[in-house]
C-alpha cells in the first residue's frame, strides 16, 4: 500500500488555479523588451494559473512600494517581481520588499542561488533574491535577466506554488 506524505496531500489539496501578478522593476525595459515579464505570464498561464495583472515600473522606491501595497490590498495570493535585486545603487527592491514581509522563506533565496551558481558560478552571490508572506500573499522578488525568472519559475515556484497557497488559506 502506498502511503503519501503529508506535503504530496498539501500540494494535491492546493488551488489549481492561481491569481498571480508581475511586477517588472527597471529604469531600462519597455513592454517590447520586458522578456522576464513575458516569460512569467506565458509560462503561469501554460500551467493554469491566473494573470492577475503586469505592471513595468522605474527602479524607484515609492513606485515599488504603492504598486506592492496596491496588490496586497487587492489580496493577490501571489505577487512575482523581477529586477532591482542586485547592489547596485538604484537596485531598491529587496529593501521594500523585505520591510513589507511578515514571515521570510529564507529557504528560497538559499535554493535560487545554488541553482543560480550551478548555471553562472559565483556571480551568484551578487543576487538578494528573496521571498516571503505579506498581508496573507506570498511575494517573491527575483533578478531581472530572464534566465534567472526562468530558473526561479520552473525550479522553485512553479512546482511548489499550489502547496505555498494551500498553506496561507488554510491558516488565514
Amino acid at each position: 500500500m502506498l502511503i503519501s506524505s503529508g506535503k504530496d496531500t498539501h500540494k494535491a489539496a492546493g488551488p489549481r488555479h492561481i491569481s498571480i501578478a508581475i511586477i517588472t522593476i527597471s529604469d531600462t525595459r519597455t513592454p517590447d523588451t520586458d522578456s522576464s515579464g513575458t516569460y512569467l505570464s506565458t509560462a503561469l498561464q501554460q500551467a493554469g494559473h491566473n494573470l492577475h495583472s503586469r505592471h513595468l515600473i522605474k527602479d524607484d522606491k515609492q513606485h515599488i512600494q504603492q504598486t506592492l501595497e496596491l496588490l496586497l490590498n487587492e489580496r493577490v495570493p501571489v505577487i512575482i517581481t523581477s529586477g532591482g535585486t542586485g547592489i547596485a545603487g538604484r537596485d531598491v527592491t529587496i529593501p521594500v520588499v523585505e520591510a513589507l514581509i511578515q514571515k521570510p522563506m529564507p529557504g528560497f533565496g538559499e535554493l535560487f542561488r545554488m541553482l543560480s551558481f550551478e548555471d553562472i558560478g559565483s556571480a551568484a552571490m551578487l543576487s538578494r533574491a528573496t521571498a516571503g508572506v505579506a498581508d496573507n500573499s506570498i511575494v517573491f522578488a527575483l533578478p531581472g535577466s530572464s534566465n534567472a525568472v526562468k530558473t526561479a519559475w520552473d525550479k522553485l515556484i512553479a512546482p511548489e506554488i499550489s502547496h505555498l497557497v494551500f498553506e496561507l488559506q488554510r491558516h488565514a
